[in-house]
């Protein structure tokens, strides 16, 4: 393989700041220096006036294969990833077929195995009656099993109180879930029908599904969780309410039960429907500014661990339909890290917790084996940005549904090089597919 050295970038890293050299060899860091390093390299990377942080990890995101291609496969998205600093992801199960048999689940890593140029784990998906086939799940090379307990993945709601007791009694792997209360959300859209019929506006969204309907699901998830000490993790809190389930007073290591947080319900707010209407509309819905700002304070001291995406491409066509029929999700992982720093550079969060939220935090949360740092011996997921300016572009996504929510936005950091175990897999706007990306391994 080749042997990298990265000279004199600024490494964000564990909550530090500092001018460093990085020789990659053999896939891994072999030395971090401040001294300066001099041995000689296959290629050298001068990050003078950079950044250099670990690679991204997205602990959730939708890449639609197989099934749903038409809005976007495992190559288009993990490309993507790239692109953006995104070096490793979690996909999730709703897929067609539905990713909830170990044949099925096999299946998808077949896939990444031959196309994802980002390392890649596969969430097994649980439903009201397939408990055995949860129980057969490995925990050393599954990222964790996902539960729906909200509608918005059709026939992949548990919402079996009987079948939920069961899962979190009897799996001893990471639970994540989808919390909203599909009885409150189908009662708050026959209101809503009855009142306008199909014209209802997509304003409505975030009163449909409200504040009402996360907590009520959150809290049976934190209180199962609590009842049989599985291990929960809850994914896209939107509310201020639902921040009281969470600890903040014992280190993520400890924690039974942790949260995440995505970019979009910590950029957007629900006074931009008026402008946005379905670019924005996803599930768990956008709140409230109150509901914006209580997120940042919560990440801010740790209540919430993780940040991630969400990343759910639907086509353009799709999202014009009227509010019942335009689909939940919004493309984000090629811009996420960049977008973060650039909330760093505005106030909103310091660029050390950024990194540690999304890098960090991912590979301790879920076990990563030896990502996830800047660490000697570790993987080189490396990802180089300079202080270049950029502006989010149509023709610039590698989406395959191209479009994005973010696209008009400037940031200050463009993504230049990004590592993955060591390949250069992007530079300088080109990438170089030669090598594929890995399954991720787990240390439980």
């Amino acid at each position: 393989m080749t042997s990298i050295l990265i000279k004199n970038g600024e490494l964000i890293n564990e909550g530090k700041r500092r001018i460093a050299d990085i020789y990659i060899e053999q896939g891994r860091i072999a030395e971090i220096s401040e001294r300066g390093i001099t041995r000689s390299a296959d290629k050298i990377i001068d990050a003078e006036g950079c950044i250099v942080v670990p690679g991204v990890i997205d602990d959730q995101v939708h890449f639609r294969e197989p099934g749903l291609t038409h809005k976007a496969e495992i190559y288009t998205e993990a490309k993507a990833a790239v692109a953006g600093g995104v070096t490793s992801y979690m996909e999730m199960p709703n897929t067609k077929p539905q990713a909830v048999t170990q044949e099925l689940l096999g299946q998808k890593y077949q896939r990444a195995e031959k196309v994802s140029m980002a390392n890649y784990s596969f969430f097994m998906g649980g439903t009201n009656d397939n408990l055995q086939e949860l129980l057969k799940t490995d925990s050393k090379s599954v990222c964790g099993i996902k539960l729906f307990m909200g509608s918005s993945t059709g026939n992949m709601l548990v919402d079996n109180v009987e079948s939920l007791r069961a899962i979190f009694s009897s799996t001893d792997m990471l639970i994540a879930t989808h919390c909203e209360d599909e009885e409150t959300i189908r009662a708050n859209t026959a209101a809503f029908i009855e009142r306008y019929g199909e014209d209802i506006p997509m304003s409505a969204h975030p009163e449909i599904r409200n504040h009402e309907a996360c907590y009520k699901s959150s809290s049976l998830a934190v209180s199962l969780a609590k009842e049989f000490g599985a291990r929960l993790h809850i994914l896209h809190l939107t509310t201020a309410d639902e921040l009281e389930l969470f600890r903040n007073d014992i280190p993520m290591s400890e924690k039974m039960i942790t949260a995440e947080v995505c970019i979009h319900h910590l950029t957007f707010n629900d006074s931009q429907y008026q402008s946005m209407g379905s670019l924005i509309k996803c599930n768990p819905a956008i709140k409230s500014e109150n509901d914006r700002l209580a997120l940042w304070d919560a990440l801010n001291n740790d209540l919430l661990d993780v940040i991630a995406t969400d990343h759910a491409p639907h086509t353009w066509e799709e999202k014009q339909g009227k509010y019942l029929k335009a689909p939940s999700g919004l493309p984000l992982i090629q811009h996420s890290l960049q977008l973060m720093l650039q909330h760093a550079i505005d106030g909103k969060i310091s660029m050390e917790r950024a990194i540690e939220k999304m890098c960090h935090a991912p590979a301790d949360l879920f076990k990563i084996d030896e990502r996830g740092y800047l660490r000697e011996g570790y993987w080189a997921d490396v990802v180089v940005l300079s202080p270049k300016s950029e502006v989010v572009r149509k023709e610039d996504l590698y989406y395959k549904c191209g479009w994005s929510p973010l696209e008009g936005r400037n940031f200050d950091y463009r993504v230049e090089h990004t590592l993955i175990s060591g390949h250069l897999a992007y530079s300088n706007g080109q990438f170089d597919e030669s090598q594929k990306g890995m399954r991720l391994s787990f240390g439980r």
